[in-house]
């Protein structure tokens, strides 16, 4: 079985092994492939492995040895699957690897955000303290969670682990979902868009990225908002119009945002929100840590081992 991974890089930038896949065939691996060098090195491949490569209709036309697309990621939208689909190649994703390592960083960038840990540390190191007439200083509001109300756009896994860390904290949690399945875990109210949009003190989006959901936080949405809000986003970057949240914070509205993800990556250096007051900004970072990565590459693994043995797991265009 001939495998070739094209963007080896992200997951593994040396600190771990593909081994797990060169077990199971010829493996060829990139660190990055770019679109002119994408058919060349996906020739004769029956297995292909993207994290952000894209695999459109026309780029698998002109594979037709290709019978499997494993995903390094959750999101999938790199692959055209109806079009793998018709040419009878399997596309499967990673759920689930991520979402302690995610959840952990909602809650980094809600606590850096009330309390500036990071801001008051490095006003130490530059001597601040050491010339400030009293025994403690700081120059944000600090606030304490407990007793605030966080509301969870989007309540699946990442957005349970979320909503169990912040009831730990003391927090009450509104969660909004498309469809419950079952009712929601016992202290997790259910609630309207609109009404966890205008009760919470803190919005965490873990929405997935659809026609939907596009631009979900907007100009209008915005103004729903308390202005002492305090926005974070680790999911999708076009859940947000970051054009209208930029002149919200620049108007003064929110308390602060935080965000791990924006609707293109990398990217410009003149993004709207580069300099925007009270934004933190981390570069895609929330499913990086070596347990996750590590995770990623055992089930990419495993789920074409399944494939190979004739009973696909996590297919995604079935």
């Amino acid at each position: 079985m001939k495998i070739v991974i094209l963007d080896a890089h992200t997951a593994n930038p040396g600190d771990l092994s593909w081994q797990p896949l060169q077990d199971l065939g010829e493996c060829a691996v990139y660190a990055r492939t770019s679109p002119e060098e994408l058919v060349e090195r996906a020739a004769g491949a029956e297995v292909l492995i993207t994290n952000k490569v894209p695999l459109g209709a026309e780029v698998l036309a002109q594979l037709p040895q290709l019978r499997y697309i494993g995903v390094a990621a959750t999101g999938y939208n790199v692959v055209d699957t109806a079009a793998a689909k018709a040419r009878g190649i399997v596309v499967t994703n990673v759920p689930g690897y991520s979402t302690a390592s995610v959840a952990q960083l909602v809650i980094a960038l809600l606590l850096e955000l009330t309390h500036r840990v990071g801001h008051h540390a490095d006003a130490v190191a530059k001597g601040r303290w050491a010339a400030c007439p009293d025994f403690s200083f700081w120059d944000f509001p600090i606030l304490e969670l407990a007793g605030r109300t966080l509301g969870i756009l989007g309540y699946g896994e990442i957005g349970g682990q979320v909503g169990r860390i912040a009831q730990a904290l003391g927090m009450r949690v509104l969660a909004n979902r498309r469809h419950w399945r079952q009712p929601p875990p016992d202290g997790i109210e259910a609630v309207s868009q609109e009404q966890l949009l205008a009760q919470s003190d803190v919005i965490s989006l873990h929405c997935p990225l659809t026609d939907e959901t596009r631009h979900l936080i907007n100009a209008q949405s915005l103004r729903l908002l308390k202005p002492t809000a305090i926005l974070i986003n680790t999911a999708r970057g076009p859940l947000i119009d970051e054009e209208a949240l930029a002149a919200a914070l620049h108007a003064g509205h929110l308390a602060g945002v935080g965000l791990d993800v924006l609707a293109v990556e990398p990217p410009r250096a003149d993004h709207p929100l580069f300099g925007a007051p009270r934004c933190l900004i981390t570069p895609h970072i929330g499913w990086a840590s070596g347990d996750a990565r590590r995770r990623l590459i055992h089930q990419i693994a495993e789920n074409l081992r399944a494939f190979a043995a004739g009973a696909a797991i996590h297919v995604v265009n079935s």
